[in-house]
């Protein structure tokens, strides 16, 4: 019986890194994690991933075919093959992740940013099956942006196109720090960190009685407002309506540069459904160009929060590879 082929999809995230063993259906056979956090050293960290992965495919037994590894990391430059000057990852400046893995491997080794990475995920395995023109924003600790037209993912001149959470939703000097050493960025509002420092002004703000004001900075994180949010609590419906608004504000300048089918959002903060959702389909079609008003799908992504990571790496290798 000929073995099944199955590609290994690597999230590479701040504090964890997950992957997973995936064939072409999406189905995930084996998966594991290991902590980013434990290894100062690129090439420490990818032995130590390498060995995990060898692992995990050992254990499913001589049924399996690795054919590649598709990597999803901040900053990932696919071109290169290269992470470049990611600010919430232990190694600084440009890491040639690709050529490190390759001392390991002769299979396939596909990098690219990890937003990137779940636009082709929602292609192959989501909603965006049979899409030619969309738009992936993932809303976690920071935003992300995949951009789909014509159907290709959209890499620019050098690998860094799409990146609208650094772009200015509020320029000058006056405005939010941004952990890229800019003001004013759009993650800076709407993110799970931007929800909180959003939050926060509007309890300095105003006297209304909130159960969120026990908490500091450091304690609160986006889930305990989404809970209060549906609990009613007035100040944390008000963060995440003005959070939504800012994002469905910058969606509508994404609509006339890129004219999607689709606005798919993933991640944590999507999961808070309307709470997000309506006032960013109401600010993007209150901002928008005539001609597209009432034509873009705003849609949660089909992928899993739990797992959309992982299948979005391992498409890499399925689209890379179309035998």
């Amino acid at each position: 019986m000929a073995k099944k082929e199955v590609a290994a999809g690597i999230d590479i995230g701040g504090t964890n890194t997950v992957f997973g063993l995936v064939d072409r259906e999406g189905n995930i056979l084996g998966e594991d994690r290991i902590k980013t956090t434990h290894y100062d050293e690129i090439e420490v960290f990818v032995a130590a991933l390498y060995e995990k992965i060898q692992v995990t495919l050992q254990k499913l037994g001589n049924g399996a075919d690795l054919i590649g590894y598709g990597i999803g990391t901040p900053m990932g430059n696919i071109n290169k093959g290269t992470i470049e000057y990611a600010a919430g990852l232990p190694w600084k400046g440009i890491v040639p992740l690709a050529e490190i893995f390759h001392r390991h491997t002769d299979l396939p080794v596909v990098v690219t940013n990890d937003a990137n990475a779940a636009a082709v995920g929602e292609m192959v395995y989501g909603g965006a099956k049979g899409m030619k023109n969309f738009v992936v924003i993932t809303l976690g600790t920071g935003l992300g942006s995949g951009f789909v037209i014509d159907g290709k993912l959209v890499y620019g001149h050098d690998g860094f196109a799409g990146e609208i959470g650094h772009t200015a939703i509020r320029p000058g000097p006056s405005n939010r720090d941004c952990g890229c050493g800019r003001k004013g960025c759009l993650e800076t509002y709407v993110s799970a960190t931007g929800l909180k420092r959003s939050l926060l002004k509007i309890m300095a703000d105003s006297n209304e009685p909130s159960e969120l004001r026990k908490f500091s900075f450091d304690e609160l994180d986006a889930e305990i407002i989404h809970d209060a949010a549906k609990r009613g609590d007035y100040l944390a419906k008000r963060a995440f309506k003005h959070t939504g608004q800012m994002l469905g504000f910058k969606l509508a300048d994404v609509v006339a540069h890129t004219n999607p089918e689709a606005i798919f959002l993933f991640g944590g903060l999507a999961l808070a459904k309307d709470l997000i959702f309506e006032p960013a389909k109401e600010y993007m079609e209150e901002n928008l160009l005539s001609i597209y008003k009432g034509k873009v799908k705003l849609l949660p992504s089909e992928l899993s929060t739990h797992n959309a990571a992982v299948l979005g790496a391992s498409s890499l290798i399925w689209t890379n590879n179309k035998s």
